[in-house]
């Protein structure tokens, strides 16, 4: 992706920073954003609360600025802290739903014209919780399922002139893996339902990102695909006590 430029939202930490360093590997250069700066910057950081539509066109201003183009997109920016619906208040579970839903649609409909320019991608950071029950973190989950519906319309009213994908993320070996799932051994025992064996390590959500965004998956949009280790082993398999033949 050598000469293309890329915009990853909060590209700087946990999974962002994976597909910051990706997109890096494959040539491109990366302007992340955030609300708060990096110590020190994996891509050309600049401030931006993507929630806040004069703060993202100034970012996009300075893109067009610096380099003249943006020909990727990757909505990163998210997450939710764990809440249980009937105690958080409207205001917390408003302020997810913006964040995980409402910021993409925002960045992504902002940037439209300088990606439509370039025959450009947009990729969303969906996850597994989308398509599943999310106790804990209920309004995050039901706004990622509108983000992968948001995806497919998008993709639609978009084509040709911009593709649009997302990645539906399982679970994260990231800093705070530990905060999500307890000390070391947490994390493992955590890792040891997924098929695969373990968690994700940030920089494999990446290399997904960039493929996406990349001539291989030129024929690709309206999909999104799942990155999950192959899921969760069903409960009943682990509670059942018939023995597999051998």
């Amino acid at each position: 992706m050598s000469g293309s430029v890329v915009l990853v939202t909060g590209g700087e930490r946990g999974v962002g920073a994976g597909i910051t360093r990706a997109f890096r590997k494959a040539g491109a250069t990366v302007v992340t954003c955030g609300r708060t700066p990096p110590d020190v910057p994996l891509g050309d950081f600049v401030p931006c609360d993507v929630r806040d539509v004069d703060q993202v066109d100034a970012l996009l201003a300075t893109i067009a600025d610096r380099y003249g183009r943006l020909d990727t997109v990757v909505n990163n920016a998210g997450g939710a802290p764990f809440a249980k619906a009937a105690e958080a208040s409207p205001r917390f579970h408003a302020k997810i739903v913006e964040l995980n839903l409402l910021a993409p649609l925002l960045v992504a409909q902002r940037a439209y014209s300088m990606l439509s320019d370039r025959n450009g991608s947009v990729v969303m950071v969906s996850s597994v919780s989308g398509t599943r029950p999310s106790p804990g973190t209920a309004a995050y989950g039901a706004a990622k399922a509108g983000l992968n519906n948001l995806t497919a319309s998008l993709a639609i009213e978009w084509a040709p002139r911009v593709r649009v994908n997302a990645l539906s993320v399982g679970m994260v070996r990231t800093e705070q893996a530990e905060l999500h799932y307890g000390d070391a051994a947490g994390v493992a025992a955590v890792g040891a339902t997924v098929p695969l064996g373990r968690l994700a390590e940030p920089d494999e959500i990446g290399e997904c990102a960039v493929f996406l965004a990349s001539d291989k998956a030129s024929y690709v949009t309206g999909a999104t695909l799942l990155v999950h280790g192959g899921g969760e082993v069903p409960a009943f398999l682990a509670a059942s006590n018939v023995k597999e033949n051998r």
